[in-house]
Formats: structure tokens, C-alpha cells, sequence
């Protein structure tokens, strides 16, 4: 039984963090509004070595749509610029000579829709991650040897039902976030 409930307990572990990841990614997918999270992921070369973004300059949102990026040396303001560039997110960065200023557009309805759905497949492979911690722990649980059928077959229908409660989570996460994208 001991055993029954360490695969349970990582199970719920691993379907944690696939909850927890599928947040994380869902803050970098922008809403419209200026956040800094939506550079998280943008590495730029300091010094011969890449490092965060968050960690070569400061990152501000003043209002809904600017940010600012203020490097710790003044030197790093091209490079920050050409990282949000190559990295593909639709922004426009400009310098003043003091920091990298990024005006945040206001979303086209096309865009909206491309960004759902940019949310939904990432929900989608959230779900697919507890899916597979799903048939792990089950293949895990029949190997077990010395426990009865029944044993089995009730942690089984505990995994279900854990499986069943963190995809209603990333559903919910999934209709919050879209709600948010597709409010003007």
C-alpha cells in the first residue's frame, strides 16, 4: 500500500508542475496589455554568454501600453534591442539613449484569434503531459507485485479523478486567459 501511495503522490507532483507550466507559459502569451512577463524567455549576449533579459536590465510597465527596459549598463541597449527583435514577438523596440522603450500595440481581432488559439495549444499540451503521467503511474501500478487487484484498480480510479481535476484546471486557466485576450 506504501508503494500504491508514493506513485499517487508523484503523480500528483508531476501533474502539478504541468499545471504550473502551462500558467507560466500562458503569462508570455500577451493580452494586450504591457506586461513584463511577455519578455520572459528573451536571452540576450552579455559578455560572450546569453543571460535573461531580467537579468542584464530592468523591466517596467508604466501603463497598459509601454514597457521599459532599463539595461544596467548602457552599453547592452543594441543587443536588448536586437533579442526582442529576433525573438519574434511582434514589438517594436526604440531607444532614447537611456533605456529600450517598447510601445504595445492594441490587438487586431485577427490577432485575438491567433493568440486563442496559441492558447489552446498549449493547454492542449498540458493535457497531453497529464495524459502521459496518467498512463505512467498506471503501468507503474500494475508491476507492483504483492498487492491485490482491487488495490490496483482503486488507485487507478484515483488517478483518474486526479488526472480529470487538473484538466479542468487548465480549462479554466484556458477560458481566463482567452476571456482576457478577446476583451477590447
Amino acid at each position: 500500500m506504501e508503494e500504491i501511495e508514493l506513485y499517487l503522490d508523484d503523480a500528483q507532483e508531476s501533474m502539478s508542475k504541468a499545471l504550473a507550466h502551462v500558467g507560466h507559459e500562458l503569462t508570455k502569451i500577451r493580452a494586450g496589455k504591457a506586461s513584463p512577463n511577455m519578455l520572459d524567455g528573451i536571452q540576450v549576449a552579455y559578455y560572450g554568454a546569453t543571460s535573461p533579459l531580467n537579468q542584464v536590465a530592468s523591466v517596467t510597465t508604466p501603463d497598459a501600453r509601454t514597457i521599459f527596459i532599463k539595461p544596467w549598463e548602457r552599453g547592452m541597449i543594441v543587443e536588448i534591442e536586437r533579442s526582442i527583435m529576433n525573438a519574434n514577438l511582434g514589438l517594436n523596440p526604440q531607444n532614447d539613449g537611456q533605456q529600450v522603450i517598447i510601445n504595445v500595440p492594441m490587438l487586431t481581432e485577427e490577432r485575438r484569434k491567433v493568440l486563442v488559439k496559441q492558447v489552446s495549444q498549449e493547454c492542449e499540451a498540458g493535457k497531453v503531459s497529464l495524459r502521459s503521467v496518467r498512463k505512467e503511474t498506471n503501468e507503474m501500478l500494475k508491476k507492483i507485485k504483492g498487492v491485490s487487484e482491487d488495490d490496483v484498480k482503486n488507485a487507478e480510479e484515483k488517478v483518474q479523478k486526479m488526472t480529470d481535476d487538473f484538466t479542468n484546471r487548465i480549462d479554466a486557466l484556458m477560458k481566463k486567459k482567452e476571456a482576457e485576450i478577446m476583451t477590447v
